[in-house]
């Protein structure tokens, strides 16, 4: 007697609070955290909370030090491997935006057991086991509990020489803004859960969302490269905010310059925008100027929450071209210079 036919899993009904990596306000951490007195061992915490950066980074010795972060979500697409590996990706990117090289990775796991079948967590775990498979590093373990939703991410360490480090923090006014990956992610996942997605559009959001910013590497080596962080769930204004914040100056972009993925400029136009997006503009909207021709369709691209989105590099002016040499000879055909930092108040004007 065949089994009876079972309806598929859709992830993304699990789904509620928002997708698309998306992190509480900008500053909650910090001001949560503010208050505590922490123990420091002078000198060797390199990295903490201070500038909201990608990761915690600790010294070892003169040419060692330790990197470490954590991230994970709920669902943003229904197919479980592909879940699996969006999420595994985006948590080793911030590892990449502090310049240093990824060692080994821990699982955070929670399911609802009662309501997700094994088969399909297992696709879950499978999909993020691949994607450190590619890179050589095992997942050495883990924590797993039932949850009301699914959750899944990793804890990733790595290491990185204290010279090759590279903060959100230093970028100096006249340096370029170079920008790794196109943007539009949130879009497609707010497309994607209304059944509205044009063809061709769900492989490109695969295609990004499971691209390892590898360039992280070189780039970390690079002298003339002053800050680098990556564009996740505050969008591209948000983690550039960060960067003019932590480095005490401003920012202008060029929005027709921007990377964007196909298509998601008619979808945000159509509506197709994400609760976070909106919320990461009244975050921060009051610290942007924007020029007459920027319209509701482009703001949100600019705000819109990009999971495992592109490195965000400050970089002199007269090293734009090796920049974007190391990111094209990895696979990043969009990396894009859009603007540069100026002098002044921490603020960005979009033109």
């Amino acid at each position: 007697m065949n089994a009876p036919e079972r309806a598929p899993i859709r992830l993304t009904q699990f789904s509620h609070g928002g997708g698309c990596g998306c992190k509480i306000a900008p500053g909650v951490l910090q001001k949560l955290l503010g208050d505590i007195d922490r123990a420091r061992v002078p000198g060797a915490l390199l990295v903490g909370i201070e500038t909201a950066d990608d990761a915690a980074v600790y010294r070892l010795n003169r040419s060692q030090a330790i990197v470490a972060t954590t991230d994970f979500f709920t669902p943003i697409v229904d197919d479980p491997f592909d879940f699996g590996a969006i999420a595994a990706t985006n948590a080793i990117s911030d590892i990449y935006a502090m310049g240093a090289t990824p060692l080994f990775a821990l699982a955070i796991v929670g399911m609802p057991i009662d309501s997700l079948p094994l088969d399909v967590i297992r696709r879950i775990l499978e999909g993020g086991e691949s994607v450190c498979n590619r890179i050589g590093i095992p997942i050495a373990g883990g924590h797993t509990i039932d949850s009301v939703e699914p959750i899944y991410g990793l804890v990733a360490i790595g290491v990185v020489s204290p010279d090759d480090l590279k903060r959100n923090a230093g970028a100096r006014p006249g340096d370029a803004i170079i920008l790794g990956k196109a943007l539009g992610v949130g879009i497609y996942s707010a497309a994607l859960k209304r059944d509205a997605l044009p063809p061709g559009a769900y492989q490109t959001l695969i295609a990004s969302t499971t691209q390892l910013n590898t360039p992280g590497i070189t780039l970390g080596a690079l002298p003339d490269v002053h800050a680098m962080t990556d564009v996740t769930g505050f969008g591209l204004l948000g983690h550039l905010l960060e960067m003019c914040r932590g480095s005490g100056i401003g920012a202008m972009i060029d929005f027709s310059q921007l990377p964007l993925h196909p298509g998601v400029l008619d979808l945000a136009g159509k509506g197709f925008v994400t609760g976070a997006s909106r919320r990461n503009f009244d975050a921060y909207g009051d610290q942007v100027t924007f020029a007459a021709s920027i319209g509701d369709a482009e703001r949100a691209l600019l705000t819109d929450p990009q999971t495992s989105g592109g490195l965000l590099v400050a970089c002199a002016p007269e090293i734009v071209h090796d920049v974007l040499d190391v990111f094209r000879h990895e696979g990043f055909a969009s990396a894009t210079k859009i603007g540069r930092f100026k002098s002044g108040a921490p603020r960005i004007e979009v033109r």
